[in-house]
């Protein structure tokens, strides 16, 4: 016994000295990361050229971080909307004379990627430069250096300009294959996020749906590149079928870039526009990177935003769910978030910021009640990101005026649910199983190992034929539509954002900013400051409670590599399929 409590002493004070000393190191390096930025110097010398690389995601607030005890520390990070302030901040600094972007991927969305393309546009109106240097160019970093004035291409490099493209995976023959049965309830012809599970195929109207989409999104992008390339649509058009951007020589010949030439060179004409020079004891290599200052070192001399007033953004991305983590919209943190906003004097405007293809109906439907008694006390504008379909256009209901992309993902007006059966499956191997019930479907929805019941099924029809109607009447009162006209429109159909706005489902095309000056204007504010909400636990709290789950999804997703575990993804998805679902399963990137 007394072997037995030593054993159990030494293992305390063992685990007691393990976390003390990770403690102890997380504490140095957070320390050396901030003395690192004591003695870094800030701002721009005159005449600087302002480097954007995009190396990292593109990420709009603290929630779409990952949970790690090494993650930067708060205020290190530059955030998506200090990103376009930046671009604007640089165009009145006198400073900086010019911009250059070398730009391999955009690690973003449509929407941010068409926003920073705008605010370059901007930048370049008050006379300064851009030039870009490519070595292998996705096509969004090639969208994005296409508003340069000159474009340098790498002799050895390509530009992957190709157009849109849509592929779906079909899990239906490895249903029937191995002994799946996937019992599909949906309102909507369009609503194919379970249509995988249905079909070997697309359906015609999502074949139509994804055509009309993508062919709306890349004529956006396609007529922003072929104006600042100064070349035709039908021209470009021919261009990107040909493949001529994946030859540097044809990429120049066909005038999508302006020189090639190696990087070496592209400093130098960087270094002579800057009309700088080499002196005794620096090569103009040297010189030109004493005048370059990356985004993120620009950002942190921007001017804070002052005022005793808020307007607070509330960013909601992810999958909507119930639950109380930060991994994407989960209810009861979204609730509180809310509550607390409408109980806060300082807070004089919310605008919820959505980039969700929308999720659980009931987690939807809690987080628009809260919204509601919200909006009762105080202005709601809501702003669209990449994708706010189904729940996530869903939540936007209790707004004052809702602001979207021109290439956002919205609509999705229809609801689905899935069960699966493996039945089959386990009996194929030798496994049977059976059941003592007090009633007739006293097992409904609590085994994946008996199909529905005829009563089940209709149980489960009548409940997505209720949130169907629930859903349209939310859209008739808040876009002051009848039922009819809800439903032509609606059905499960996706529809980009300059779409929506002639359909009536949103109010104008907009930004983030421009949503938070509507918000502004509403609550008659001159000066104000904006803040971003939910405020994470952030630290050990939220480290302990997820990080179990978050190291295990980084771990399969170095092991199986980004393509592979999209389908990992797909099959978690089928497992956590429960209850009704508002849920879009698309995304665009421009790749």
């Amino acid at each position: 016994m007394k072997n037995f409590f030593g054993n159990v002493f030494a293992v305390i004070v063992g685990n007691i000295l393990t976390f003390t000393l990770i403690g102890l190191v997380v504490g140095c390096m957070v320390l050396f990361s901030m003395a690192g930025e004591w003695f870094q110097p800030h701002g721009p010398k005159d005449g600087s050229v302002l480097e954007l690389t995009f190396d990292s995601p593109v990420k709009e607030s603290t929630m779409d971080n990952e949970v790690s005890l090494f993650s930067p520390p708060p205020g290190s990070e530059t955030y998506f909307r200090e990103i376009i302030r930046s671009i604007e901040a640089a165009k009145e600094d006198d400073k900086i004379k010019g911009i250059s972007l070398k730009v391999q991927s955009f690690q973003g969305g449509t929407s941010q990627i068409t926003d920073v393309r705008n605010a370059l546009a901007d930048f370049k109106s008050s006379g300064k430069f851009i030039y870009a240097y490519s070595h292998n160019a996705t096509q969004g970093a090639y969208y994005l250096n296409s508003i340069a004035d000159s474009i340098f291409q790498n002799p050895m490099g390509m530009v992957l300009v190709q157009g849109l493209s849509a592929e779906v995976m079909f899990f239906k023959n490895f249903g029937d294959k191995y002994g799946v049965d996937f019992q599909v309830i949906r309102h909507g012809a369009y609503k194919s996020a379970v249509e995988p599970y249905m079909r070997e195929d697309l359906s015609p109207e999502n074949r139509e749906q994804l055509s009309v989409l993508l062919n709306d999104i890349w004529g956006n992008f396609s007529s922003d590149i072929a104006q600042s390339r100064k070349i035709s649509n039908e021209d470009f058009n021919k261009i990107v079928d040909s493949l001529y951007s994946f030859n540097p020589t044809k990429a120049l010949q066909f005038k999508l870039v302006d020189k090639i030439s190696h990087e070496a060179e592209y400093k130098k004409s960087l270094a002579d526009r800057l009309e700088l020079e080499a002196d005794k004891d620096k090569t103009i290599e040297e010189v030109l990177d004493k005048h370059t200052i990356a985004l993120s070192d620009y950002a942190t001399t921007l001017q804070p935003e002052k005022g005793k007033d808020q307007v607070a953004v509330l960013y909601a991305s992810g999958t909507i769910m119930p639950g109380e983590s930060y991994s994407g919209i989960q209810s009861e943190v979204y609730k509180k978030a809310i509550k607390d906003l409408k109980e806060d004097e300082k807070v004089k405007a919310v605008v919820l910021r959505i980039n969700s293809p929308g999720g659980s109906a009931d987690a939807s439907e809690e987080i628009l009640y809260e919204l509601r008694e919200l909006r009762k006390e105080k202005p709601v504008i809501v702003s669209f990101g990449d994708v706010a379909a189904s729940g996530g256009y869903y939540i936007a209901m209790e707004a004052d005026s809702i602001f979207t992309s021109p290439n956002t993902i919205t609509g999705s007006i229809g609801v689905l649910g899935m069960i699966p059966s493996v039945k089959k499956l386990v009996n194929n191997v030798g496994i049977t199983t059976d059941y003592v019930n007090t009633n007739q479907n006293s097992d409904f929805l609590k085994t994946p190992f008996k199909p529905m019941s005829d009563t089940g099924i209709q149980t489960m029809t009548l409940m997505t034929e209720s949130v169907y109607e629930t859903f349209v009447h939310h859209v008739m009162k808040a876009r002051g539509m009848t039922f009819e006209q809800v439903d032509s429109i609606g059905g499960g159909r996706v529809w980009s954002g300059e779409q929506a706005v002639k359909l009536g489902l949103v109010d104008r095309i907009g930004t983030l900013d421009d949503a938070i000056i509507a918000a502004a204007h509403l609550a008659e504010l001159d000066n104000y400051s904006v803040m971003s909400y939910p405020f994470r636990k952030g630290g050990w709290e939220e480290f302990l409670q997820e990080y179990q789950g978050t190291k295990a999804e980084t771990m399969v997703r170095e092991e199986l590599g980004q393509e592979y575990f999209q389908l990992y993804q797909e099959l978690k998805f089928m497992r956590e399929f429960k209850g009704i679902q508002l849920r879009m399963e698309y995304n665009i990137h421009l790749n």
